[in-house]
């Protein structure tokens, strides 16, 4: 089974290091698969869901939010804000966070404003999202 190294860094922590045999995650185009031998390339990474399959079989999950992502050389280096497993997510706060992003939306008091409001709303839904994953496949 051909394998890469995968690095997720998050501002606040590490969150993983270690051989993957593929990962998914979000990009400005579309979820992005990787798997051994990639060619070299950098991608925006948007929130959204990564998924990463390890050697040993196991699918992982997690949130992630904006950030990037450099693949060279067979390495997968992931850089983004946040990082959370679906056990972290506390979902009550999720959907507080999206109701008041969504009344923040509405109010539409600057276009600065409304665009970090729609920040918040897309973290806000993915953070729900994952954590509701396996409850949905």
């Amino acid at each position: 089974m051909n394998t890469f190294r995968l690095t997720v860094l998050a501002a606040e922590k590490p969150f993983y290091e270690g051989d993957c045999v593929s990962l998914v995650f979000p990009t400005t185009q579309g979820q992005y698969g990787v798997q051994a031998m990639h060619c070299n390339m950098i991608a925006a990474i948007i929130p959204g869901m990564l998924r990463a399959t390890l050697p040993d079989g196991t699918e992982h999950i997690a949130a992630v939010s904006a950030g990037v992502a450099k693949i060279e050389n067979n390495h997968v280096l992931l850089l983004v804000d946040t990082v959370e497993r679906p056990e972290e997510i506390d979902e009550n706060r999720a959907r507080e966070a999206a109701e008041q992003a969504k009344e923040a939306i509405l109010q539409k008091k600057s276009i600065r404003d409304y665009n970090a409001a729609q920040a918040r709303m897309a973290r806000a839904i993915n953070r729900l999202r994952v954590k509701n994953y396996n409850s949905l496949s």
